[in-house]
């Protein structure tokens, strides 16, 4: 099973929820069983998660924001502030994954933003999609081409859902990554890129037991980037999965 300590929920989930209450929201997380979340829009939500978090028992290990292409001073002040140690770019575009020397100038950036990241004492990542995942030069992905050009102080936050749909043996590339991974995505579904089409964790076509075994201690992030139903069912259906005792 996984720890609840060792279990998150990315916010992007459930964020349509937050507009509506937040703090009910938040609250409602807490309930589940969740201790921890992943914020995204980290700046625009200060002050409510500043005031949410400690209410309801919730830290932020981790948080996604654009580092690459918005000015990462408020980014990494607003993470100190909260008490978030690692910040995660979550995108850079697909076209800049089609060519070496475009992964070499992006890790090349994330190394520069993780020197900054270090001022504040603030870890610096990426997250793929599966986009990074489907780029083969020399029969390498794309993501493994980036990794090998990151300095020791970049981590990977790998979503292990769109790997798999990008066609990359997920437990295999979890493998050769090591442990410049210090967090999974989690999510289910049917394997496509059809959003709608994901369900909670568990209920899916994902193998994702066999991808949590290959990761051991890496923090697992329960993400739905969306759904058909009531979009709190999956994110208690992941939790209840995950902390199940047939889970490694």
């Amino acid at each position: 099973m996984v720890a609840v300590d060792n279990l998150s929920l990315q916010l992007y989930t459930v964020r349509y929820k937050l507009e509506e209450d937040f703090d009910a929201t938040l609250a409602r997380i807490a309930e589940i069983g969740y201790t921890k979340v992943e914020p995204f829009g980290v700046v625009g939500m200060a002050d409510k998660l500043a005031e949410a978090l400690p209410k309801y028992g919730l830290s932020a290990p981790t948080t996604h924001a654009g580092l690459l292409k918005e000015d990462s001073g408020p980014i990494f002040e607003t993470a100190k502030r909260l008490g978030i140690s690692t910040v995660i770019d979550p995108f850079v575009d697909p076209a800049r994954w089609q060519s070496a020397d475009d992964i070499k100038a992006t890790a090349e950036a994330l190394n520069k933003a993780a020197a900054e990241g270090a001022e504040h004492g603030i870890t610096v990542g990426y997250h793929n999609h599966q986009f990074e995942l489907e780029s083969v030069i020399d029969g390498v992905h794309g993501l493994e081409i980036l990794a090998d050009n990151l300095s020791d102080q970049v981590i990977l936050e790998v979503d292990t859902y769109w790997a798999a749909v990008g066609g990359a043996d997920v437990p295999a590339l979890l493998g050769r990554l090591g442990d410049r991974v210090k967090a999974l995505h989690i999510k289910d579904g049917d394997g496509t890129l059809n959003n709608k089409a994901q369900v909670a964790v568990g209920a899916g076509s994902i193998a994702v037991n066999d991808i949590l075994k290959s990761s051991p201690g890496t923090l697992r992030v329960v993400e739905l980037d969306d759904f058909e139903g009531e979009i709190f069912d999956a994110v208690a259906g992941s939790f209840t999965y995950l902390t199940g005792e047939d889970v490694a």
